[in-house]
C-alpha cells in the first residue's frame, strides 16, 4: 500500500499562532520509509526561527494570560484538544505511520494514547495546589506556591511522534507554561497538526510554538538563555549533549534517555503469556521503543522449549507496509539506521551468539525500496556483547540464560541504561523481591510495555533524569516558592527570629 500522498506535504513553523511557510528556507526531504517516495518536505529551522518562537512564548508568558488563567479555564481548552485529537485521529495516525514507518494499527493507538494523555493532564490543572504550614505561632503563616516554571523547550523524538509529544505538550501546559516544540525532523507532521488544534480550542496566541527543523533547531532551543525547561527524549549520546549545551544557562532538564530492557523469565511463569509478551516487547513499534525488551534472560530450567516457542511466535510476525492493517512490524526509521540495526545481527557470532531466526533486510515485492527487516533472535548472548550492552533500537532479541534469581538482577541491571524491565513469575515473592532490586524506573510485572498516564515515567543510570506523566510529571514544569509572613506588630528589633542562613 503507497503513500495516499500525491504531492509532499511541505511543512513550515508554527509561531505566534499561525503557520509560517518561508520559500527561501532550505527544505529537508522526508522519504517515507515503507515506499522510499518523499511524502513531506520540511523547512530546516534556523536559530533566527528559533529566536521568534521562543520570543513570542516568553511575550506570552510573561503577560500572564496563560500562567494566570484559572484551571478550568485551562481544563476547558487541554479536553476540547483531546477531543479534536479525537474528531482527527485517522489523519493523525496516517501521517504517524507514514513518516515513521511504524504499522498504522500502532499508530491508531498512539493517537488514542495522545488523547487520553491531554484528558489526564486537563485534569491536573483542575488541581494546582501548594501547602501551608499554621503552627509556629500565631503571627506566623508559611505559603508554598506552585508555580509554572516559565517558558519550556520540549525536543520530540521520531519514534512516537504523537505520543512523546502528548506526554509532555499537555503537563507543561496544564501548569501555566508556554512552550516550544521541536519535532523530528523526519516525523514533522502531527506536532503541526495537533498545534493548528490547539489554535481552535481556543489556547492563546504565543503559548504554543513550533520550530521544524533538524539538530540545529533543537541545539538553538537548549542553549537559548529565554527557554527556562528544557524537555527531551531521544538518544542518550544526544542527551548529553543537552546537558552541555545547558550548562552556561543552568536551566531546568528532564531527559528521557535510551533503554536496554531485560524480559526476566522465571520456570513458575505463566510460559504461555509469558513468550507471548517476549515476542511483543521487542517487536513493538519495529523495536524502536525505548522501553523495547531486546533482552530475553530465561530460566535455564525451561529455556530450550521457551526459546523455541519465542522463535515459533516470531516466524508468524507479518513485516509489511505501515498503511497496511495486517501489518505487524513496519519499516525502519531510514537506511543507515537499518544499516545500524542489522549490524548487530551480521556480527553476532564474533561474541559467540547463534543468530536462530530472522535478521535478513527484505527487498523486492511488496517491500519495494523500503526499510524493512525479518525479526531477529540471537541465542546464548554472553553479557559482555555488544548485542548484549548497547541499544540496537530493532526488532532483535538476545537471549542469555539464567540459574538463579540473583544472577538473573545481576545481568537485568549490568548494562548502563535503567528505563524499564519485565519480570514474568507467578510467585508473588519473586515478582516484588525482583522487582524492588531492578535498577530501573519502571519495572512490569507479568506484562510489558503497559501502563496508565497516572504513573510516572522516567529512568535511572544513563536513561536520563527527571520523569514524566503522572503528578510528577506534571511537577517538573513547576517552581516552589516559599512565602514567610508575619502579622501583627513586631514590638522588638533586629534581629528578627527564624532561619537567617
Amino acid at each position: 500500500m503507497k503513500s495516499t500522498t500525491a504531492t509532499p506535504r511541505v511543512i513550515g513553523h508554527f509561531i505566534d499562532g499561525a503557520g509560517t511557510r518561508e520559500t527561501e528556507s532550505e527544505l529537508i526531504d522526508r522519504r517515507a520509509p515503507g515506499t522510499d517516495e518523499i511524502v513531506s518536505r520540511v523547512l530546516r529551522g534556523s536559530a533566527h526561527d528559533v529566536d521568534r518562537a521562543v520570543g513570542s512564548a516568553r511575550t506570552a508568558f510573561d503577560s500572564g494570560t496563560w500562567q494566570h488563567a484559572t484551571g478550568m479555564e485551562r481544563y476547558v481548552i487541554l479536553n476540547k484538544v483531546a477531543e479534536l485529537i479525537d474528531r482527527e485521529a485517522a489523519n493523525l495516525a496516517r501521517l504517524d505511520a507514514e513518516e515513521s514507518g511504524k504499522p498504522i494499527t500502532l499508530a491508531e493507538g498512539d493517537i488514542a494514547g495522545a488523547a487520553g494523555l491531554w484528558r489526564y493532564a486537563a485534569s491536573l490543572a483542575l488541581h494546582v495546589q501548594g501547602r501551608s504550614f499554621t503552627n509556629n505561632g500565631p503571627d506566623f503563616t508559611g505559603l508554598v506556591l506552585r508555580e509554572p516554571i516559565g517558558v519550556v523547550g520540549l525536543v520530540i523524538p521520531w519514534n512516537f511522534p504523537a505520543l512523546i509529544l502528548s506526554q509532555k505538550l499537555p503537563f507543561a501546559l496544564a501548569a501555566g507554561c508556554t512552550t516550544v516544540v521541536k519535532p523530528s525532523e523526519f516525523t514533522s507532521s502531527t506536532a503541526l497538526e495537533i498545534a493548528r488544534l490547539t489554535a481552535e480550542a481556543g489556547l492563546p496566541e504565543g503559548v504554543l510554538n513550533v520550530v521544524v527543523g533538524d539538530g540545529q533547531a533543537g541545539g538553538a532551543i537548549t542553549a537559548h538563555r529565554d527557554v527556562d525547561m528544557v524537555s527531551f527524549t531521544g538518544s542518550t549520546a544526544t542527551g548529553r549533549k543537552v546537558l552541555a549545551a545547558s550548562a552556561g544557562n543552568m536551566k531546568k532538564l528532564s531527559l528521557e534517555l535510551g533503554g536496554k530492557a531485560a524480559n526476566i523469565v522465571f520456570a513458575d511463569a505463566d510460559l504461555d503469556d509469558a513468550a507471548a509478551g517476549v515476542v511483543f516487547g521487542v517487536n513493538f513499534n519495529n523495536g524502536e521503543c525505548c522501553v523495547s525488551q531486546p533482552r530475553l534472560l530465561v530460566q535455564d530450567t525451561v529455556a530450550d522449549e521457551f526459546i523455541a516457542d519465542v522463535a515459533r511466535r516470531t516466524a508468524q510476525i507479518k513485516v509489511g507496509q505501515p498503511l497496511d492493517h495486517a501489518s505487524d512490524v513496519g519499516a525502519l526509521i531510514h537506511a543507515g539506521h537499518l544499516d545500524h540495526v542489522t549490524s548487530f545481527v551480521d556480527n553476532a557470532n564474533k561474541y559467540g551468539g547463534e543468530v536462530i531466526a530472522g535478521g535478513q533486510r527484505l527487498q523486492g515485492g511488496e517491500y519495494g525500496n523500503g526499510q524493512f527487516m525479518a525479526p531477529a533472535i540471537i541465542n546464548n548472548v554472553a553479557s559482555t556483547a555488544p548485542t548484549f550492552r548497547d541499544e540496537i533500537f530493532g526488532p532483535v532479541l538476545t537471549v542469555t540464560k539464567f540459574h538463579t534469581a540473583a544472577e538473573a538482577i545481576e545481568l537485568a541491571n549490568n548494562v548502563d541504561y535503567g528505563l524499564s524491565n519485565s519480570v514474568w513469575s507467578k510467585n508473588t515473592d519473586t515478582l516484588l523481591d525482583t522487582a524492588k532490586a531492578l535498577r530501573s524506573g519502571t519495572v512490569y510485572a507479568n506484562t510489558t510495555i503497559d501502563g496508565i498516564p497516572q504513573m510516572p515515567f522516567g529512568g535511572y543510570k544513563a536513561s536520563g533524569v527527571g520523569r514524566e506523566m503522572g503528578e510528577a510529571g506534571f511537577e517538573e514544569f513547576t517552581e516552589l516558592k516559599s512565602v514567610n509572613i508575619r502579622t501583627g506588630k513586631r514590638a522588638g528589633s533586629f534581629p528578627i527570629p527564624g532561619n537567617r542562613s
